[in-house]
């Protein structure tokens, strides 16, 4: 399979994700989440625009206690972090590269005041908590928005990146959910046991 065609077969799964997460009540339009996918380039701690190698190895670390690794691999291995650079790079507003940029240092911010070191620092379990806290904070700020218009929160705008950039990613698709690479006959109705993966949109 050609490169040219991986990426559009990842751009396909991140509208199918971006219909999941909510469509347009993600930050960034449709147009520019696909266009992003055409120049996919980022890779494990190297600088990504705004993004230092220390910025992106902290969006791996957050996305990975989002989620985590259980039977399946978690966000890092998964790269999300480089992922979540290159979409605020490619695909956010001036103004909301600034709040997501922003957003890094209040967390580092929060981590201190909770667990008395940095983010990276902080042992799983502190990240967790940190982590609880500020997306109690985000759905309070975006039940009370009263102005669509508004920015989004901060710590939505990372966890809607992480979720997007671990489900439409390779592990994501084939290992995280159940994958099938080429179409099939209909089935209505498909038997369901207890703990089975959802079953991933074909790419």
């Amino acid at each position: 399979m050609s490169n040219e065609t991986n990426l559009i077969d990842r751009r396909e799964a991140i509208l199918r994700v971006t219909t999941i997460l909510g469509g347009v009540a993600l930050v960034g339009g449709s147009s520019l989440w696909t266009a992003a996918c055409r120049t996919e380039r980022a890779s494990a701690y190297k600088g990504v625009g705004q993004f230092a190698p220390e910025h992106v190895a902290l969006l791996d670390e957050v996305a990975d206690t989002i989620l985590p690794p259980t039977k399946t691999p978690g966000a890092k291995a998964a790269k999300t972090g480089p992922f979540m650079a290159l979409m605020v790079t490619d695909c956010y507003e001036p103004t909301d590269q600034q709040i997501f940029m922003d957003g890094m240092k209040k967390l580092d911010a929060a981590s201190k005041q909770s667990a008395g070191k940095s983010f990276m620092d902080a042992s799983p379990d502190q990240r967790l908590k940190v982590l609880q806290a500020l997306d109690q904070e985000q759905h309070d700020y975006m039940k009370a928005k009263k102005d669509p218009k508004a920015p989004a929160h901060w710590f939505r705008m990372m966890k809607e990146l992480a979720l997007l950039g671990y489900f439409t990613s390779e592990i994501g698709m084939t290992q995280a959910q159940r994958y099938v690479e080429s179409p099939s006959k209909y089935e209505p109705c498909i038997d369901y046991k207890k703990g089975d993966r959802a079953w991933a949109n074909h790419a």
